[in-house]
């Protein structure tokens, strides 16, 4: 199975490092102009780097790039009929963009499929849409640090956060994507399992007591209740990014060639 991938960061470098694993080969990968250098570094010196697309062909493509990646590369690819994975769910709080996407899927005949990211529990969410479903909250719990380089720096001095936690962002699923794109991806795929980006509330809070990132989903309807709670650990190359949104990454591509799936 022949996969490409937007972007080289570290979800894509872990990727990649497993595809023997699943029977997969990196057949390219898309990069900014004047980042091809730095994509060989990371993802091997013999691998085709792109600008976009063009006339490059995959099994399937991931998305490791980003909201801006998506945004640029996501239609064009979905078009071509290519499958693309993408971990950049919050971009999809953009309906123009959503639209995009959707319309591109359709004309090519193929499917934008949404990681589940750091977060489970999304299948019961969806099942439970099929109901009443009343209400979905989305908490996420972070040390400070993990917080660098979001808006909660505009609203708290992350370096010294005092000794309790922090609620540093409350509102909905759509205003936390836009707001957050580098931390919110898990409050939009909440949304998207259940009751969408306006209607699904979100907490985001900077914790010094915890030292982990911690994912609490709450919800209620005909089915019952559930809480799902996930403390997720980082990669070990990189601190900022979940491990099991990249695992999420990997099953999602060796689900393609499983007889039966789960």
């Amino acid at each position: 199975m022949k996969v490409g991938f937007i972007g080289f960061g570290a979800i894509a470098q872990y990727v990649a490092q497993k595809l023997p694993e699943i029977d997969g080969e990196i057949a390219f990968v898309i990069v900014r102009p004047g980042r091809e250098d730095a994509a060989k570094q990371a993802m091997g010196a013999g691998i085709e780097t792109l600008t976009s697309l063009s006339d490059a062909r995959a099994d399937v493509v991931v998305d490791c790039a980003g909201h801006a990646g998506l945004r640029e590369h996501g239609a064009e690819i979905l078009r071509a009929g290519i499958p693309l994975v993408t971990v950049s769910i919050g971009a999809l709080a953009d309906d123009a963009l959503r639209r995009e996407l959707t319309d591109a899927a359709v004309a090519g005949g193929t499917q934008l499929h949404l990681s589940t990211g750091a977060i489970g529990g999304l299948d019961a969410i969806a099942s439970a849409q099929v109901g009443k479903l009343e209400e979905v909250t989305y908490k996420g719990r972070k040390p400070p640090k993990g917080w660098k380089g979001s808006p909660a720096e505009d609203v708290m001095d992350l370096d010294n956060p005092g000794s309790e936690a922090t609620v540093h962002f409350e509102g909905t699923a759509r205003e936390a994507a836009l707001k957050y794109p580098k931390n919110a991806n898990v409050a939009a795929a909440v949304a998207l399992a259940g009751l969408g980006f306006d209607d699904t509330g979100v907490q985001l809070i900077a914790d010094p007591n915890v030292d982990a990132n911690i994912h609490e989903i709450t919800a209620r309807g005909d089915f019952g209740e559930l809480t799902f709670t996930i403390l997720g650990k980082t990669l070990p190359d990189n601190t900022r990014t979940s491990a099991l949104a990249a695992m999420s990454v990997v099953k999602m591509i060796a689900d393609r060639n499983r007889p039966i799936r789960l």
